[in-house]
Order: structure tokens, then sequence, then C-alpha cells
């Protein structure tokens, strides 16, 4: 099967990532194949995973996983019904995995509180970059002041200092920002910063992100701050 194949096919591309071993993610799907392909992926990445077969063994669940892959063809109960459940009793993620791919389905799971939807088949890069979006809005760290060079960027505060002087941005060049400011040095894709500045489910011009970007610059004052790696995205540099 292609999806269980693509699984198998791309695991391991986040194994190094230490901090998510205490995530939990339970799979619920029926087709024993593909939940084990699910697990096994899940577990190379290094999040601690689990399945049932029914939406039944999933709302008996406790305490509840940080993350639920949710199918909507299970033989019990409807999966909407469980993400309507689950969503009623905790804040868990719920990222919907079917084979279901027409518009109404996605509008009534997302309706009832799932906050993600993919639709069958699909790679593993794509489903863990989609747990690493829930968890970013679900599960936000702890804010910590982000120092690059004289770039100091507060995330409680949202306050930015360039050289000690404060930088007054509004709340989008803020977001763009602190998306590069995580982790200096690293090439952040359009896609993603436009995925957490924006929306996971942008599907707006990404143009937008130069204007911003522009402005952002201009505002920083510092030539070379901020990069564009053609073809693959923004970085901070060393200010010239």
């Amino acid at each position: 099967m292609t999806y269980a194949d693509g699984m198998q096919g791309a695991g391991g591309e986040n194994g190094a990532v230490g901090a998510i071993g205490a995530i939990q993610v339970l799979v619920v799907e029926d087709d024993q194949g593909i939940a084990r392909s699910l697990v096994r992926g899940l577990e190379r990445a290094g999040y601690a995973a689990r399945c049932v077969g029914t939406g039944r063994a999933a709302l008996a669940v406790d305490p509840p996983p940080d993350v639920v892959l949710l199918d909507l063809g299970l033989p019990d109960l409807d999966g909407v019904e469980v993400c309507r459940t689950l969503r009623g009793r905790s804040d868990v993620a719920v990222i919907v995995v079917t084979a279901r791919g027409e518009e109404g389905d996605r509008v009534s799971a997302l309706d009832q509180g799932a906050d993600d939807y993919l639709v069958k088949p699909f790679g593993l890069a794509e489903l863990l970059a989609r747990i690493r979006a829930v968890l970013r809005r679900t599960r936000p760290p702890v804010p910590e002041l982000l120092r690059h060079g004289p770039l100091a960027v507060d995330p409680r505060t949202r306050k930015v200092t360039v050289g000690g002087a404060e930088i007054a941005l509004t709340p989008k060049e803020f977001d763009i920002l602190e998306c590069l400011a995580v982790d200096p040095g690293r090439v952040v894709t359009r896609q993603e910063i436009l995925e957490r500045a924006w929306d996971a489910h942008w599907y707006g011009p990404s143009k937008v992100l130069d204007v911003h970007m522009a402005a952002l610059r201009r505002k920083l004052g510092a030539p070379g701050l901020v990069e564009t790696v053609y073809g693959r995205g923004f970085r901070l540099g060393e200010p010239g």
C-alpha cells in the first residue's frame, strides 16, 4: 500500500530531537498495517506512540495523550463524534488522518474541534511537520529572551531591541522575527514562516511575506541581519 510504504520510507527524520520523547501520540486506526507503520514512524522520530482500533477505546485512554491521530472511518463510532467528545473533555491536539478528502468532511471535522486534517496517502515527513505545527499552538514553549548579536527578542513582552534601542514592530513583523530568532543561522522556509506567523492552513499569496519582510528589515536598520537564502527561505545573519 502506497501510504504504508511512504511511512516506512520517511522514517527517522527527527529522531535526534530528544525533547519530544515525553510527548504521547495516540493513533486511532482500525487498519492494523497502517497503524503499525504510523507507530513505528512516530517512535523513530522520538515520540511515545501507541494505537487503538476503535473510537470507544480512544475515548477510554486515560490520561489523555498530547496528540491524537484520528481516522474517521472507525468500526464503532464516527470519527467526527470521537473528535467532538475529545475536544469537549480536553485540549488534546487532534489531527484527522483519513482517506475522506471531500470539503464537507474537512469542514465537519474542523468545526468539531480538529486542529488539522491530513488526507491519505501522505508521507511521514509531512505528518511530523503537522504534529510540530499543532504542538506549537497547543504546547507553546516557555518564552525566553532570544539574543543574536545586537538583537534581543522577548517573546513574553513581545519587545525587540537592537543595540539597546527598542524597535516598534507590528504583530506580524514580530512573529516573523521570532521565527528566525529561535534558531539563529538556521534557514527557515517561506512556508514555515507563513504557517507560524499566519496560519497552518494559509492559502493566500506568499507575496504578503515579502512585504512584511521588507518592512521588518527597514525597521531593524541593521544591514545583513535578516538574510535571504534564495530558493530556500530566510535566516538571521551577522549584521554588517
